[in-house]
């Protein structure tokens, strides 16, 4: 017995706006069903004393800790701006 039908592999390409041959269609509904297949046999797993994870890793944080830090001065960031005034980098005028 099928889980998935040829009708319901038109309906979703039809949704995704693909277009499939007979051949493709019959091609997908078996191998969309194989899919659901494999994915019922992890049903049959005794999953009781498993914690739940949302990653298969053990991973952490691996972030730097955010610590404040002095920038550089303003003469240096300045110096290679193409025009400033007042300390701070001037652009042409974009708005009236």
């Amino acid at each position: 017995m099928s889980r998935i039908s040829k009708e319901e592999v038109k309906h979703v390409a039809h949704l995704a706006r693909l277009e499939f041959s007979e051949q493709e269609v019959e091609k997908f509904a078996h191998q969309l069903d194989a899919i659901i297949g494999f994915a019922e046999q992890l049903n049959e797993l005794d999953t009781d004393n498993v914690k739940p994870t949302s990653h298969v890793l053990d991973m952490k944080n691996v972030l730097r800790e955010d610590k404040s830090v002095k920038g550089l001065p303003r003469e240096e960031v300045l110096k290679n701006a193409p025009d400033h005034q007042d300390g701070q980098v001037r652009v042409p005028t974009i708005l009236e």
